[in-house]
């Protein structure tokens, strides 16, 4: 009994110090080609799901809703493919450092908006709002991973501000 206890309490008599997410944490890292490897065909997959939905968008009545599903679900394969790299954990916390925290939310939140929109509401235009704010904010939210380039966007859209207000 002392032997179970010891166990589900994270110690194993072996190792005082490790407890039960460290070492699921050991027995889950993958290798370094392993993640580049997985990186690569989430990636992969999450481009050519948003190309094939940009080419069934012209296909008459249905298309919209195929390009909606595959450009949403290439999305989330481009985002999960970043987990590869990192590890969720890591990139889960990296998500919601305050400086992407309202990016992640925006776009997250746009994601599932994309798809109420789209089957539940049936507002195309609505639904068409919702992939244009997903559109940026995925590319705010990848920007910030980007040293300053967030804020050399900022200064680049205000300096054309006030070039055409003059």
């Amino acid at each position: 009994m002392d032997k179970l206890r010891a166990v589900l309490s994270g110690r194993d008599g072996n190792n005082d110090n490790r407890n039960v997410l460290q070492a699921a944490n050991e027995a889950s890292t993958l290798g370094w080609g392993k993640r580049v490897k997985g990186f690569l065909i989430c990636m992969v997959i999450g481009v050519v799901c948003t190309i094939l939905g940009v080419c069934c968008l012209f296909i008459p009545k249905i298309g919209v809703i195929i390009f909606i599903v595959f450009y949403t679900f290439g999305n989330l394969c481009s985002l999960l493919s970043t987990m590869f790299l990192m590890g969720p954990l890591k990139q889960l916390k990296r998500m919601c450092d305050k400086t992407r925290a309202f990016a992640t939310v925006v776009m997250l939140t746009c994601l599932v908006l994309t798809l109420c929109a789209a089957f539940w509401w049936k507002i195309f235009a609505l639904t068409l709002l919702f992939v244009i704010l997903q559109v940026l904010a995925f590319a705010w939210y990848s920007l910030s991973y980007i040293p300053f380039a967030r804020d050399a966007i900022l200064k680049f859209f205000s300096m054309l501000f006030t070039m055409c207000v003059k």
